[in-house]
């Protein structure tokens, strides 16, 4: 059963600026896991985080550092949840996510099933 899904489009070069702008904000919205990537594939983990958020409902009290979007070898990326996030995501019954992330022309998008 689905629970819940979510979309987001970024803007990738507005995004890395407001990155710039604002240096310590990359510490608040990435992982260190995710922090290196190079700028679509930021612009794109954030695409995923919201949509991850929409797909709960978009709560409030998420905390950004309780996800963290990981590359995968021949595979979809894949969603590590924590804290916040995975409460959440228990509280609804989410048991699986099912994830897809893209860039290209300066927009990088992510589309995201929670699963139940």
């Amino acid at each position: 059963m689905i629970i819940g899904t979510g979309i987001d489009v970024v803007d990738v070069d507005r995004f890395m600026e407001t990155l710039d702008r604002t240096p310590r904000l990359r510490e608040k919205l990435f992982t260190e896991a995710e922090r290196e990537l190079p700028a679509a594939s930021l612009a794109a983990r954030f695409a995923a985080k919201e949509a991850i958020a929409k797909s709960l409902g978009a709560p409030g009290n998420l905390r950004w550092h309780d996800v963290t979007v990981h590359r995968t070898v021949g595979g979809p990326p894949r969603i590590d949840a924590s804290g916040t996030v995975a409460a959440r995501a228990a509280e609804l019954g989410v048991r699986t996510w099912h994830i897809t992330i893209s860039h290209d022309a300066g927009i990088a998008s992510a589309m995201v099933i929670a699963e139940g």
